[in-house]
């Protein structure tokens, strides 16, 4: 046989059996994506405040990238799964806000 299935079942193995290597790195996506989440709310409030939107839409912005951001220290404390709702709120809020514009 061509020893693919055994490559295969090798390396499942080894993610199976090393947990903390997968909390790690859950921990790192949480904190970047919630970094970035903030960063462009932040932008994208920071741009509004500038223009002639009702002033919903930039409060609307900074409150989600707050929320985005509170995520990311959450995330890096292990709390994944309370981070990864937390920037599913702060990503509606700031859609929601969008929608006053």
């Amino acid at each position: 046989m061509s020893g693919r299935g055994d490559s295969e079942t090798g390396e499942t193995e080894e993610a199976a059996a090393d947990p903390a290597q997968e909390a790690q790195r859950a921990r790192w996506i949480a904190v970047a994506t919630g970094a970035l989440l903030a960063l462009a709310g932040l932008a994208a409030s920071t741009l509004r405040v500038s223009g002639s939107a009702p002033a919903l839409v930039p409060a609307a912005y900074a409150f989600g990238a707050v929320v985005c951001a509170l995520a990311s220290v959450l995330g890096s404390r292990g709390r994944t799964r309370r981070a990864l709702w937390l920037l599913i709120a702060g990503v509606m809020v700031m859609a929601l806000g969008d929608q006053f514009d």
